[in-house]
Order: C-alpha cells, then structure tokens, then sequence
C-alpha cells in the first residue's frame, strides 16, 4: 500500500470526533474541477496552459501537492500533441496518480479543451471548494468561473 494512503487510512478514525460528529477542520476526501482551452495543438501550450489551471486549483483552495490523491485529465479529441499530466509531473506531482483520457466527441462542443477533475484529501467543507475555469472553459461554468458559488442556472 502507497505509505501516503496508509497514513491517511490510519489517522481517518481519529478525524471523528468523540461524539461522531466531523468538525469543520476534519480531513475529508472531495473533488475539485477544472478546464482551460489552448489556442493550438501544441505541446509547449497544452503544458503552460495545464500548469497555470493546476497551480490556480490549489492556490484557490489553499492546497499542496500532497492533498492531491488523483487526477483524471480529459482533452478534447483535437488535442494530440502531448499527455496533460506531463504540466503536473513537471509542476511536482511525483506522487500523484494520473490519468489521461480523450473526452466524448460532442457537436458544438468546446474546442482544444483540457479537463480535470482532482480528487483531494484536505479540510474544506464542500461550499468552499473552488473550481477553476480559465480561458475559453469559463463559459462551461460561468457561475464556477467568475469566483463565485452562484447557483447553476
């Protein structure tokens, strides 16, 4: 077992108050999203534009490498010129897994679009996650992208 997991597996009874009830600073598992959008398939912009969205997820939800648990990184089918999850082994993730996929081919979807949904152990309450869309992708969740938690219309 990764001895990251072990440790976090072992303190999980003790997050859990005498009474049963989690506290607000209580480790917990949640998931962040993010997108961004690159304006050619290129390597060197594919990487510069994951790294800025990686680095904005854990400055706005005041995270480290270590609170990452996973990454699944979703491009669209016209991005194939590199991996995403090379911008967050190049940004420190050496111990994060990750994961790359093509997304579903949609009619008038957003194109050149990099996706990921992170999978976090930290001590947010779910309100105060912040998702981060940046570029063109801010039209994806307009309500997310602004900074705001508004509800979705």
């Amino acid at each position: 077992m990764h001895t990251q997991t072990q440790g976090l597996l072992e303190q999980a009874p003790r997050a859990v108050a005498e009474d049963g009830v989690l506290s607000p600073q209580t480790r917990t598992w949640y998931a962040i999203r993010g997108a961004t959008t690159v304006e050619k398939d290129e390597k060197t912009e594919i990487l510069s534009a994951t790294r800025a969205m990686l680095s904005r997820i854990l400055i706005e939800n005041d995270l480290t490498s270590e609170n990452i648990v996973s990454a699944f990184f979703v491009v669209t089918r016209d991005l194939t010129a590199t991996y995403p999850a090379e911008a967050a082994r190049q940004i420190g993730w050496t111990e994060v897994a990750l994961l790359c996929a093509s997304d579903m081919e949609v009619t008038e979807s957003l194109p050149r679009c990099v996706r990921v949904l992170l999978h976090v152990h930290g001590v947010h309450p779910h309100p105060a996650v912040r998702h981060v869309y940046l570029g063109r992708a801010a039209s994806l969740r307009p309500d997310w992208a602004k900074g705001t938690r508004q509800k979705a219309s």
